[in-house]
Order: structure tokens, then C-alpha cells, then sequence
């Protein structure tokens, strides 16, 4: 019996980079960081933190959901494969590269830290008529709720 699962939650690197295929598959990429907290031995010595960086490949749906709604920086857990290619580069130097293939992805970003919430100008607009109504500011009101 073997196993082969991943599980990780990180911050990504970059805004993940999507691509369609011929058959209309969408393929999304992008690195997401871990990082170990650094700590002092008893003898005083410093350890830094320690980065790592992963490569995420998302297919179809998750690919969709990624290209709408991460951005560099989200926080991100990710549940998947990990998988080992190589391949040929330009100059013909075989290169190696590590990819987490993911299963599963929760996105662990406030959406309102992700993305600035405006108010509403109803709202304000509402607030606005409250205070003229009332001949207060609607903030300092004495109402128990």
C-alpha cells in the first residue's frame, strides 16, 4: 500500500497564471510559500525562519475558482499529489521540477481583507438623512441594540 497526499497552507507568490487548452481545460499555476517560524536554541543561537516554495497546478473547476478569486498574497490551504517531471530545456540541460497537483482548495483570505469593501452609498446616504431627521449624529443614538 502507498500514499502519496499533500497538505499545505501557504500564502501565494504570484496571481495565478491560467491557461485554456485546445479542448477548453483550464490550467492554473502559480508558487504558494510556507514558512517555518524561526526559534532560539537554549545555547542563544538564532534560527530564521525558513521558506519553502511550492508549485500548484489546479485543473478545470479549481483552475476557474483560482483565476477569479486568488490573488498574491491570499492564504490558501491546498490538499493534493505531489508529482516529479523533467524535462529538456532550451540549451538541452535536463531540468527537474516538483509540482503539487491539487485535489482540494479552501481559501483561507477574509474576502474582506482581500479586497477593500466600499460602503454603500445607500447606506451613507441613509445615515445622512437618520442624523438630519433626528437632529443628531445617528452614530451617538441612545437605542439599547
Amino acid at each position: 500500500m502507498s500514499l502519496n497526499k499533500v497538505m499545505l497552507i501557504g500564502n501565494v507568490g504570484k496571481d495565478p497564471d491560467v491557461r485554456y487548452l485546445d479542448n477548453g481545460v483550464a490550467v492554473a499555476s502559480f508558487p504558494l510559500a510556507t514558512t517555518e517560524r524561526g526559534y532560539r536554541l537554549q545555547n542563544g543561537t538564532e534560527v530564521p525562519d525558513r521558506t519553502d516554495w511550492h508549485n500548484i497546478v489546479l485543473w478545470r473547476g479549481l483552475a476557474e475558482v483560482a483565476e477569479k478569486y486568488v490573488h498574491k498574497g491570499d492564504k490558501l490551504y491546498i490538499e493534493g499529489k505531489i508529482k516529479s517531471r523533467s524535462y529538456d530545456d532550451q540549451n538541452g540541460v535536463k531540468r527537474y521540477i516538483t509540482e503539487i497537483f491539487a485535489d482540494n482548495m479552501e481559501m483561507l483570505t477574509p474576502r474582506a481583507a482581500a479586497a477593500p469593501a466600499q460602503p454603500a452609498p445607500a447606506a451613507a446616504e441613509a445615515a445622512r438623512n437618520l442624523s438630519s431627521v433626528a437632529g443628531t449624529d445617528a452614530t451617538n443614538d441612545d437605542l439599547p441594540f
